[in-house]
């Protein structure tokens, strides 16, 4: 049987044998290790992809033009804008307050609410939580809830909303009215108002005109009396 060579360095000795025996299992083992396929621990994303905005502005105190023409001023605390979502939409989950011009830069009236969402591509807002809206005729809206059309110039509510003017006051669960809010229709309502309140200035009713003859009071013909003879004094 062969010697085991072994070196004594000082007081350590060393077995070489050994030595090339863990020397050669750890090859082994990095090898194994190595030649193993890898596998890529990952952990889910915490947004969908259509959640995140395209762009986010904060404290936005900006200006619109519609052909052209400045006709609305945006103030809010946070604007998301997201194209990915279908559809694709404006966010202000911070509240909005919004001013509408007229062609002389005149304000015409104003909007605010607590959100709002605005779909670019139909041209439609939703406006939730203590909406608020007043025209330049003084009128005052408040709902919890409003849309506003801007292909077919309106606003409708399907919910209790309250409309006062200088007037009047009226409350119904369902309103409509054109984007100036002088001709506004409020369904199951109660208040004081009059018909012609629903119509708006523009609209109301004027009086039919007169066609019948004024009947003319009549008068007794006269009727000639004989004069009183006078007394005759003789002398």
């Amino acid at each position: 049987m062969d010697d085991i060579p072994v070196f004594v360095a000082g007081r350590h000795v060393v077995n070489v044998q050994r030595c090339l025996s863990a020397l050669f299992f750890y090859s082994f083992i990095l090898l194994f290790f190595s030649c193993t396929e890898q596998q890529e621990h990952t952990a889910p994303a915490i947004h969908d992809r259509d959640s995140v905005s395209m762009m986010t502005s904060y404290g936005v105190n900006t200006l619109i033009s519609d052909s052209g023409v400045i006709k609305y001023r945006i103030v809010t605390e946070r604007w998301d804008v997201n194209t990915i979502k279908n559809p694709s939409r404006w966010e202000f989950v911070k509240g909005i307050f919004l001013e509408q011009f007229d062609d002389k830069f005149h304000v015409e009236g104003y909007i605010q609410a607590d959100t709002a969402w605005y779909y670019d591509q139909k041209r439609l807002w939703h406006l939730r939580g203590r909406v608020r809206v007043r025209n330049v005729n003084g009128l005052v809206y408040t709902s919890e809830e409003l849309y506003w059309d801007g292909i077919r110039h309106e606003l409708y509510s399907n919910v209790f909303s309250r409309v006062v003017t200088p007037e009047r006051t009226m409350q119904g669960s369902y309103f409509r009215s054109d984007e100036r809010m002088t001709h506004y229709m409020v369904s199951n309502s109660k208040g004081s108002f009059m018909p012609e309140d629903m119509m708006g200035e523009e609209e109301k009713p004027t009086e039919p005109a007169d066609t019948t003859q004024p009947v003319m009071p009549s008068r007794q013909p006269a009727v000639r009396r004989a004069a009183t003879p006078k007394p005759v004094v003789t002398p």
